[in-house]
Formats: structure tokens, C-alpha cells, sequence
């Protein structure tokens, strides 16, 4: 039996092909995932690794904890513990460490980096080993300045040349004195980092006389343990922690690892969708490769083979095909983590230098995919196969599914649709994220419910498409009679195609829908006609409010001021605003009382004063961060949204407890609205700082919908994947079609029907199962994405439905193209079959 499996896996080999390449693709997307997230994961941690060579024991400021209803503030590093640290025994040095956001503009004046990678510190000098001089001198002053050397390629900067840098608002165009190498991070993943002398640097980040960090050397012979227990017994434990670096570089490699894994977690989604589109094809082919070789397992079983022997003998040319499949999935698969890794690069992502990282877990766990999932795909047709009597069998009364059969999946699929629609639709009518997994769960059970129906569902729609193939005379009634011919064999084809198609389309909808709602909740809250921040999402500097007030043409302005309190015995932000101009920039919708902010009177947003029971009249006790208390009254209560909410007070209220006040946003409304010429007098105003961002209130809307469109984005890139195993299932099913009916096309040939009808009769009714799929993929996904779309509806008031019928029409046509390219090669095999030959086929 073993030898007779081996001989049927290699007869055919043009169906082994098609089989090996459906697992193929699967396994290769696997992989590949596995090989790109380990790869790049390695090369971050080695690099952070680097990064802490220069470090054996680091102090930090250590927080005071909350006494009372008063906010605890950090304490200082100062020059004073620095020295401290530099004289405990062990220490080899002590280095001073400064940080902050620094933004670079290139030439033309665009900032470089992501703005939260861009970044700013100190330099100790020549002896400074954490950034080593390519070229130039150490910097002196805020005239002078040192860049990394990645930053000064992409931007073609070099020693001498002027620079525009931004620190906390103001501009900057020092010289730059000189170019260093770097493992940071960040600068690795494509950001910049900039290098002042300790005073300036101390100066312009608004920390004179104090650090973020001390980083402290130890003596040869000192262990990092050993040096830490002598720091912490010579600095102050209310004041200051103290870390090893190896445990700094553990934490680190941890925070890599754990940011990859929501990247892998999702690469993973998108293979397993591949494979779970795979299974239905390789069920599929495996079907009729048995249904084909009925009587020869017959005739086995009738000399004397058991039920077992036949379904083992199945299994093992799945096992063959699973592991041919898992090695070339698995060779495939470092290909695409090495692609994907260039392309990455391509797009600007810079990452850190390493070899392509292939454990024994990704081997396996190519193997394990490629031979598991083909043998369970295979292990129900080859059970079938079994329990055909060998009479039976070798008279073709098996052929046709029994009444009973047929019922009973009919049965099952209707339950477990009506069972996932029921808890769809229970979980819309859940609060937020309360509802994903009841969705998830119900997602699931209805798409596996109609992929069970499909048989079913195959006749009545198959027959609505009737009329239009009537149009193609006998070819388009043969390919209509030919794809209800065998209901499973046209589901399992169509269902390939289906899962992908509801993926594309209940994201689309989402997409779209999503769009619209942040386009509504902009031009619906937000009066103002621009709003300024830094790029990097950090606090503006006062100033910049003060200038734009300033600016001809500003009717009205507000910054946005965040700060820290304690309400009730629990923390919570405050907003500081321009009491006499919120209202005139903002258009919130109030629930209960005024929307009036001055003196002690503020505003809350609906959730805000849900959770502690206010509504307007109510009066609170805030503790502010200096200590002190303030009763406030709550004159209105509005509803927030994603850009707008929390607890909004005067500024003039506010100010008096703050030491360092600083402005998140600052909204601004000019006299000619919203106009080119308008936003370049404000960025004038600014003096063209690369770190500050101008954006209207469309600027706004596409900067949240961005991370939508670059997740829709991937998403038709990763599911291409599916569509292409579905295009697969098409050619094998066609073709092993083609191959079982080749008595009947030689019938049908010598009666008349010329090789131009037979392909277009192959053609047509791949082009009916490629849109009965589509049917069905578009029509669930369209309700899923209302589904997920009343679920986020809870959290977001401005959610609007929207179903983009243009790109449903061309999925569509995206299916029907599928279906003509699938049939290109069984059509032609098809009408090349020698007439004589296939009548007397069997």
C-alpha cells in the first residue's frame, strides 16, 4: 500500500504541482513572517545591546509617591550627585546624561525623522565613547552642533554646514561641527539625533544644572552588582533608583520583543487566512483525486485491502505532498522575510545590520503547517473513500451524495448561521471592546455556517445568472448545468475566494466609514481654522500661543494645557484653555447646563461626569500639582470625542500652580479662514520651525485616518496572498473537471461543438463560480462591517456608515478577471483533447 501511495502521488504530476503550490504559499507566508520578525527583532536588540557597552550601572530620579490629595513632583539629578557618583567605590566615571526632542530640517526645510525619534542630548567630549567621531570636533555653545552620521547622509549634510534645528519651539542654525557614529535606536529605525555641549544642552532642554541620567562606569574588576549596592548606599533612596545595564538591556530586548510580537501576531492572521483558504483547496483537490481513482481503491479493497490500508495510503501521498510542500514553503519563506526586510529599506524604514535569522522553531514550524494541514485536509475524502463498498464503487452508484447526507450538512450549516448571526448581532448592542470577542466568535461561526450552506446556496444564485448565459447559446447552458452538476466540489471552489473577499470587503466598508466619522467629528467640533502642535506629539512652549495671538489676521486663539490633579481621590487631567475663546473655536454639543469656562467655572466631557456623578451645578474640590486646592463649579456637560475631552478650566485659574506650563495644541481662527497663504503667515510667524505642524481641519481628519488607510493598505497586500491560492483552486478544480468529463467533451466535440465553444464553456462556468464566491464574500463582509461599525459606534458619536459601492464593483470585477485567468489553461486543455481518445476514456 506504502509503495502503491507513492506511485499515485507521482503519476499525476501536474495535479501534485497545483496541491504543492496551494500549501506552498501558506507555509511560505508562515515563514516568512517568522524569519522577518526574527530577524529584525535580533538585529534591535543587538543594537540596543551596543548601546549600553558604556554602561554598568545607571541612576535615575526616583518618583515621590502621592501623600494625601497632593501631586507628587520628580526630583532632580543635579551636578551634586553626579559628583557623588563619580567617588563611590567601583566607579571608573560618571557621565552627566541630557535628553530631549530635537527636530533636524533637511535642506529643504522638512523635518527629518518620524518626529518622536528625533531627539536631542549631551556630549562629554572626545573622550565621550557612547557616540565616537567619524569627522569634525566636539561642539561649543549653541553655535555648534554634532549630528549622527545616518541623519548627515540622507540629508547631505557636512562639517561646516548650516543646519535648522528646533528645541522645545525656538529655531535654531548652528554649525555643524562634526558627525559620530551611534547604536541608538532610534536613530536606527530612521531618526535623528543631534549632540549640544552639557551646558547648552541642559539649557535649551530647560534643565540648568541637571540631568535625565547618570550613567557610571565601573572599575576593572568591578562587577555591575557590585557597583550598584555601593551607589545605592552613598545616594539618597528617596531621591534616586539605580539599574545594571545588563538589566537595562534586558528590559529593552523585552519592550523589542514585546512591540514585534503585535506585528508578528498580525502577519500570523493574514498566513493563517492563506492556509484556512489553502485547506478548503487541498479538501478539494484531494476529493476528487480520490473520487477519480474510485475503482482502483475498489479493486484494492476487493483483493483484499482494508478500510484503514485505503485511508493510510491517502494519507501518506498527503504526508509526501505536506512535506514537499513544507520544504519549499520553508525555502520560499526566507526569500519573503529577506524581501520583506529590503523592502522596508525601500520605504524608508531604516533598520539595524544583521544576518537573516532562521531558528530550528521557524523550520518546524514550516514542516509542522505544510504536513499538518494537508493531512487533515486530505483525511476526510480518504475516509469517505474508504467506506465505499468495493461493488458500489466499481459500478459508480457512490457518485451522488445521499438525500440524508445532504440534509444533514444542511442542517448543520443552518445552525451554526443563525447561531454566529445571533451573537453578531448581540454583540453590536455591546459597550466597546466588550463586544470584539462575542464578534470575533460569531464572525467565525456564520462564515464556517455558509461555507457549510454553499451546496445549497449554489443553484438558487448559479440560477439566477441563467438569462446571461443563455446569451452564449449551448456553451453558456453547459457551463451553467456544469457548475450544479456537483454542488460541494463549486462550494468548496467558491469559498476559497468568498473568505478573502468578505476580509477585503468588511475592511473596506470599515475604512470608509471610519473616514467619514473623522471627517464628520472635525468639521463638526472643531470651529477653528488650524491647530498647531509639535510633530512629535510633546508640549508646545508658551511662546508659541503668544505669537500666533500676535499674527495678523488671528481673530481668535486657545492653547490647550494639560495638567496633572487629584479630583476625589483619584487622578485626573485637567485642561486649561482661553475661557473667552473656547467657544467661539470649538462646536460641542452640551447635554446639561452651559458651555461657559472662566473664573472657577469649568466644563466636563458626558464620560468624565458619568464617572464621578456631576451634572451642572455640581462643585468639586481639585488638588492641584504644587499642593494647593481649588473649589470649582460644573457650569455644562458636553459630549467629548476622540480630539476634544476631559475637564476644560481658564487658564488663568490654572497658570498659578504651575512651575513649568506648556501647551499641547493651540487652536487659532483666522478673518480669510483656512488658505495657503493663510497657514504660510502663520508658519512665517513660527519662523518656519520643522518641528511645529500647521494643520487645517482636512490636515487633522487625514492624519487620524492614516493609520486606517496604511492598515487597509496592508491588508489588500496580505490577503493578494489568499486571492492568489484562491486563483489556484480555480485552475485545479477546472482542470481536474475538465479531466473527469473528458468522455463527455469528447461526446460533445464529436456531436458538433467546435474547440472555440469548448473554451468558452470552461470560461463561463469559471466565471460563474468566481462571482458566486464574490456574491457571497462581498455580501458577508458588507455585514460584518456594519456589525463592527455599530460595536465602534458606541465610542464614537459621528460613526456614519458607508458602503463604497465603486469598490465593491470592482471586486467584482477583480472576481470575474480571477475566474478568466484561472480558466485560460484547463480551457485550452480542454479543447485539445483528441475526440477519439476521450470517448474512449474512462
Amino acid at each position: 500500500m506504502f509503495r502503491t501511495a507513492l506511485r499515485n502521488v507521482f503519476a499525476h504530476k501536474a495535479r501534485l504541482l497545483m496541491t504543492v503550490l496551494a500549501v506552498m504559499l501558506g507555509v511560505a507566508f508562515v515563514s516568512g513572517t517568522l524569519v522577518f520578525t526574527n530577524t529584525i527583532s535580533d538585529a534591535y536588540q543587538k543594537s540596543s545591546a551596543k548601546g549600553f557597552d558604556q554602561v554598568d550601572v545607571a541612576v535615575t530620579a526616583e518618583g515621590q509617591a502621592d501623600k494625601g490629595n497632593t501631586v507628587g513632583k520628580t526630583p532632580e539629578l543635579t551636578q551634586e550627585l553626579l559628583n557623588r557618583s563619580t567617588k563611590v567605590t567601583g566607579a571608573a566615571s560618571a557621565t552627566g546624561v541630557v535628553t530631549g526632542f530635537t527636530a533636524i530640517a533637511d535642506k529643504n526645510g522638512k523635518l527629518i525623522g518620524g518626529g518622536w525619534q528625533s531627539e536631542g542630548g549631551n556630549y562629554w567630549g572626545t573622550k565621550d565613547a557612547r557616540y565616537p567621531l567619524v569627522s569634525g570636533h566636539a561642539p561649543s555653545g549653541k553655535g555648534e552642533v554634532l549630528i549622527d552620521s545616518r541623519t548627515a547622509e540622507r540629508a547631505g549634510y557636512k562639517v561646516g554646514d548650516k543646519v535648522r534645528i528646533s528645541v522645545d519651539g525656538p529655531v535654531l542654525t548652528p554649525v555643524i561641527s562634526g558627525v559620530f557614529t551611534t547604536d541608538d535606536g532610534n536613530v536606527a529605525a530612521g531618526g535623528s539625533l543631534a549632540l549640544f555641549d552639557t551646558a547648552t544642552a541642559q539649557k535649551l532642554f530647560g534643565k540648568p544644572g541637571t540631568y535625565d541620567e547618570i550613567d557610571v562606569k565601573a572599575k576593572p574588576g568591578t562587577s555591575q552588582t557590585a557597583l550598584k549596592h555601593a551607589l545605592d548606599e552613598a545616594l539618597p533612596k528617596d531621591r534616586t533608583e539605580t539599574t545594571t545595564g545588563a538589566t537595562l538591556a534586558a528590559d529593552q530586548a523585552d519592550a523589542i520583543a514585546s512591540s514585534m510580537s503585535g506585528l508578528k501576531q498580525g502577519l500570523l492572521v493574514f498566513a493563517g487566512i492563506a492556509l484556512f483558504v489553502g485547506t478548503f483547496i487541498i479538501a478539494n483537490t484531494f476529493t476528487m483525486l480520490v473520487a477519480q481513482r474510485t475503482k482502483e481503491l475498489a479493486l484494492l479493497r476487493a483483493v483484499g485491502a482494508s478500510r484503514r490500508q485505503v485511508t493510510r495510503s491517502v494519507l501518506i501521498e498527503a504526508f509526501v505532498v505536506g512535506t514537499v510542500a513544507g520544504l519549499t514553503g520553508l525555502a520560499a519563506g526566507i526569500g519573503i522575510g529577506a524581501g520583506l526586510r529590503s523592502l522596508m529599506g525601500s520605504l524608508g524604514a531604516t533598520v539595524p545590520d544583521g544576518p537573516l535569522v532562521i531558528t530550528p522553531g521557524t523550520v518546524a514550524a514550516a514542516l509542522a503547517v505544510g504536513i499538518v494541514i494537508t493531512m487533515l485536509a486530505a483525511w476526510l475524502p480518504g475516509r469517505r473513500a474508504a467506506k465505499i463498498p468495493p461493488v458500489a464503487a466499481m459500478s459508480a452508484v457512490h457518485a451522488k451524495a445521499t438525500t440524508k447526507s445532504l440534509v444533514l450538512r444542511n442542517t448543520i450549516g443552518a445552525l451554526f448561521s443563525a447561531a454566529g448571526i445571533a451573537v453578531v448581532l448581540a454583540a453590536t448592542t455591546m459597550n466597546g471592546s466588550d463586544g470584539q470577542a462575542p464578534m470575533g466568535l460569531g464572525a467565525v461561526l456564520l462564515i464556517i455556517g455558509v461555507f457549510v450552506l454553499t451546496p445549497l446556496l449554489s443553484r438558487p444564485l448559479i440560477a439566477a445568472a441563467a438569462p446571461v448565459l443563455r446569451a452564449f447559446g449551448v456553451s453558456g447552458k453547459l457551463a451553467r448545468q456544469n457548475s450544479v452538476r456537483n454542488p460541494r466540489r463549486t462550494a468548496a471552489t467558491a469559498s476559497a475566494l468568498m473568505i478573502g473577499l468578505t476580509l477585503i470587503t468588511g475592511m473596506t466598508v470599515m475604512a470608509g466609514s471610519l473616514q467619514k466619522s473623522i471627517d464628520k467629528m472635525a468639521s463638526s467640533a472643531i470651529r477653528a481654522d488650524y491647530v498647531v502642535s509639535m510633530a512629535n506629539g510633546n508640549e508646545l512652549s508658551p511662546n508659541v500661543a503668544e505669537k500666533l495671538a500676535a499674527t495678523d489676521g488671528v481673530t481668535a486663539g486657545s492653547p490647550l494645557r494639560n495638567a496633572a490633579s487629584r479630583i476625589e481621590g483619584q487622578s485626573e487631567y485637567l485642561t486649561g484653555v482661553n475661557g473667552p475663546a473656547i467657544g467661539k473655536l470649538t462646536d460641542l454639543k452640551v447635554d446639561d447646563g452651559s458651555f461657559q469656562v472662566g473664573g472657577t467655572q469649568v466644563v466636563v466631557d458626558k464620560d468624565t461626569a458619568k464617572s464621578h456623578h456631576w451634572k451642572a451645578g455640581s462643585g468639586f474640590t481639585v488638588h492641584y500639582e504644587d499642593g494647593k486646592q481649588q473649589r470649582l463649579t460644573v457650569a455644562g456637560v458636553y459630549e467629548g470625542n476622540e480630539m476634544i475631552h476631559g475637564i476644560m478650566l481658564d487658564n488663568t485659574a490654572l497658570a498659578p500652580h504651575q512651575t513649568d506650563p506648556a501647551d499641547m495644541q493651540v487652536m487659532i481662527k483666522t478673518a480669510g479662514g483656512a488658505s495657503d497663504a493663510t497657514k504660510d503667515k502663520l508658519e512665517k510667524a513660527l519662523g518656519n520651525n520643522p518641528a511645529i505642524k500647521i494643520q487645517d481641519k482636512k490636515d487633522l481628519s487625514d492624519s487620524i485616518a492614516q493609520m486606517f488607510t496604511l492598515m487597509l493598505n496592508m491588508l489588500y497586500g496580505l490577503l493578494a496572498m489568499a486571492v492568489i491560492v484562491a486563483v489556484l483552486g480555480v485552475i485545479n478544480t477546472l482542470a481536474m473537471s475538465v479531466f473527469e468529463r473528458s468522455q463527455e467533451i469528447g461526446m460533445l466535440r464529436a456531436i458538433g461543438l467546435d474547440r472555440k465553444a469548448v473554451k468558452r464553456m470552461v470560461r463561463l462556468e469559471s466565471l460563474v463560480i468566481s462571482l458566486f464566491g464574490a456574491v457571497l464574500g462581498i455580501g458577508l463582509g458588507v455585514f460584518f462591517g456594519w456589525a463592527a461599525g455599530e460595536l465602534l459606534g458606541t465610542k464614537m458619536a459621528t460613526y456614519e456608515l458607508v458602503v463604497p459601492w465603486g469598490r465593491i464593483a470592482f471586486f467584482l470585477l477583480l472576481a470575474a478577471t480571477v475566474g478568466v485567468l484561472a480558466a485560460l489553461w484547463p480551457a485550452r486543455r480542454a479543447a485539445r483533447l483528441n475526440m477519439l481518445t476521450a470517448i474512449k476514456s474512462e
